[in-house]
């Protein structure tokens, strides 16, 4: 009896293991994307749990900066800043008409204090 030559790969089976592999990554991906996999935290108690608050530095289309309320020039922040604790986290609101050098002054100013946690607030485009 003679033997019939393969013209092709038959690759259903190859095909079939890799619905398999797609399958469990999504699954697996999924439980950690949604937070799915149950998990037990320690507890502790409130008296050892320190809050701290974002502090937040306003300028205005003028460029005049409002920290606590307070209208401040740039040496004042920096004094105003340097007593504060250095894992603050603060929270620049910057108007989108001001100049980009008056919106750096002031993220230098408080990168200068040694502050390292600071975002810049923004509105989503619709």
């Amino acid at each position: 009896m003679e033997e019939k030559e393969f013209d092709y790969i038959n690759i259903i089976p190859f095909v079939d293991i890799m619905l398999v592999l797609l399958t469990i990554v999504l699954t697996t991906s999924t439980f950690i994307a949604s937070g799915g996999i149950p998990v037990n935290l320690p507890k502790a108690s409130r008296s050892n749990q320190e809050v701290i608050k974002t502090r937040t530095i306003q300028v205005d289309v003028n460029g005049t900066v409002i920290f606590d309320g307070h209208i401040l020039t740039m040496p004042a922040l920096a004094t105003v800043l340097r007593p504060l604790d250095r894992a603050t986290p603060f929270l620049i609101r910057a108007d989108r008409d001001i100049s980009l050098q008056g919106f750096v002054d002031v993220l230098d100013t408080v990168k200068s204090c040694g502050f390292s946690r600071v975002s810049l607030q923004t509105e989503s485009r619709q």
